[in-house]
């Protein structure tokens, strides 16, 4: 018997010892109004491979953490009192807040410059339950850590009875993490994209059809979630909760392709694209953010993205994998590489992107037809 076997039936015996006893008073079905909850889960703070591997994982930023001993106390009650501040800006809101939207895309548009926005947005992620793996107030990008959307557990009888001292047994199978960015697009406004990436536990089965262990793997974008972190952002730099669920329930425009893979020769290829520089700029950064990419830098006025990319076939054995993933060792063992996407302007409603090595040279390689490949299916939908 498997351990996923022998968690039902513990579960099933249980259930019945609590019916017996529910049955003397009253069996009253729960629900939640709320269909996001991260906080319940409680944040993952060492290895647990309950949770799905990352294609990457980045170090925090080390300004953000506190070493011991290397603090004094004077420090640290400046640091508080500057946090509280911050906190305290919050509550008189911010004007010029808006929502942007091209087809499913949605994005933030303050009217204030995003040093400033940086340490608001870090709070409500970790204010909303996640641990930050990406930290990074230079280039204005974030990553959250994986975690379990617990608003998706059914609130039966049973688990609101004994789901306290059962918590951590209820499991939906699905993991997210969110990534943001933070763009300066003119002088004290900024852009802020939130994209969600989600993964999904399914059984590896024998001839049989027995279900012998479970992996994780990828699941679809879900853009509703992005929206609800948009709102619930909204209403922490001072919109009131009606006013960004209206703003964010706006319907969105029709879906028009906008990109083209156009394969020049064996191994080279570009894509094309039918905007302006700036929305191409935009639309690459997102399909960047919402595939196994990771942005360490970008330079907007030439056009390119600096990354870092790790193909999922060269992963390996998914155990030593793990391993990797929670270790404090340096990510070259999970054989990232670094590239170049390079945006650029062909005319006033048009641009291409080429994929480049790490010293700028074409990457004409299976691997950079890959990586264009990926851009594309990103882009195009």
């Amino acid at each position: 018997m498997n351990l996923l076997q022998s968690i039902r039936r513990y579960l099933s015996i249980i259930a019945l010892v609590t019916c017996s006893i529910a049955l003397l008073s009253s069996c009253k079905s729960v629900t939640s109004s709320d269909t996001v909850d991260y906080k319940s889960a409680g944040a993952v703070r060492g290895p647990n491979l309950s949770y799905p591997p990352d294609l990457i994982t980045a170090q925090a930023d080390r300004r953000y953490i506190v070493q011991d001993g290397t603090a004094t106390m004077s420090e640290y009650n400046a640091a508080v009192k500057k946090s509280a501040q911050l906190r305290s800006n919050v509550m008189t809101g911010i004007p010029g807040m808006r929502i942007a939207r091209d087809g499913e895309r949605r994005w933030l548009v303050v009217e204030k410059p995003a040093p400033e926005l940086y340490p608001q947005v870090k709070d409500f992620w970790q204010e909303n339950g996640f641990l930050l793996v990406v930290d990074s107030p230079s280039t204005g990008i974030m990553e959250t850590d994986w975690a379990e959307n617990r608003a998706k557990i059914a609130q039966d009888w049973i688990r609101s009875t004994i789901g306290g001292a059962l918590d951590s047994v209820y499991d939906t199978g699905e993991r997210d993490k969110y990534k943001t960015r933070l763009e300066v697009t003119k002088p004290g406004e900024t852009e802020i994209y939130i994209t969600q990436r989600g993964a999904i536990e399914k059984c590896t089965t024998d001839t049989t059809g027995a279900c012998l262990s479970t992996i994780w793997t990828p699941r679809p974008n879900d853009p509703e979630l992005e929206a609800a972190f948009l709102a619930r952002l909204m209403e922490r730099l001072g919109m009131t909760q009606e006013q960004a669920k209206a703003m964010v329930a706006t319907p969105l425009g029709p879906k028009t392709p906008k990109a083209k893979f156009v394969q020049d020769g064996a191994n080279q290829a570009h894509i094309e694209l039918g905007v302006s520089f700036d929305r191409s700029w935009r639309d690459v950064g997102l399909a960047l953010d919402r595939s196994n990419f990771t942005v360490e830098d970008r330079n907007r006025t030439a056009g390119v993205y600096y990354v870092r990319y790790v193909n999922p076939k060269e992963l390996g054995d998914t155990k030593g994998f793990f391993s990797n993933l929670f270790s404090s060792k340096d990510d070259s063992s999970l054989k990232a590489k670094k590239y170049q996407v390079v945006v650029k302007s062909t005319g006033e409603n048009s641009a291409n992107v080429y994929v480049q090595n790490a010293d700028g040279k074409p990457e004409n390689t299976p691997a950079g037809f890959q990586l264009l490949t990926l851009l594309t299916e990103q882009l195009t939908r």
